[in-house]
């Protein structure tokens, strides 16, 4: 009898501190404005700016430099030239493309 009513005064302490924590978050929020903050826009240009310069261009080359060691090693495989073209392709252009998507969806 007293383990049962040991286990309903804890889950009513329980139920209560979660309705008190409801309460204080709902209290304490503000309001969220999509688009109008600019926390990040300093370091995505920053980083969009390095992956359309020279940034993509030495990964495309640390690309095709790893499948040409591919090629030279004597296992031929389309990949080997197909991924560092699409790394290249996507440095140079695939940035500009998410990066305009993403200020458009928000």
């Amino acid at each position: 009898m007293q383990l049962a009513q040991q286990r309903r005064q804890r889950l009513e302490l329980a139920l209560f501190a979660t309705i008190m924590l409801a309460i204080m978050l709902f209290a304490f929020t503000g309001v969220a404005h999509a688009g109008a903050d600019a926390t990040f826009n300093t370091a995505l240009t920053k980083f969009t700016d390095f992956l359309e310069g020279s940034g993509g261009k030495i990964i495309t080359v640390l690309s095709l430099a790893g499948g040409i060691v591919g090629l030279a090693s004597g296992r031929f495989s389309l990949g080997q030239v197909a991924i560092p073209v699409g790394v290249g392709v996507g440095a140079g252009t695939g940035i500009p493309i998410v990066t305009s998507t993403v200020t458009a969806t928000v």
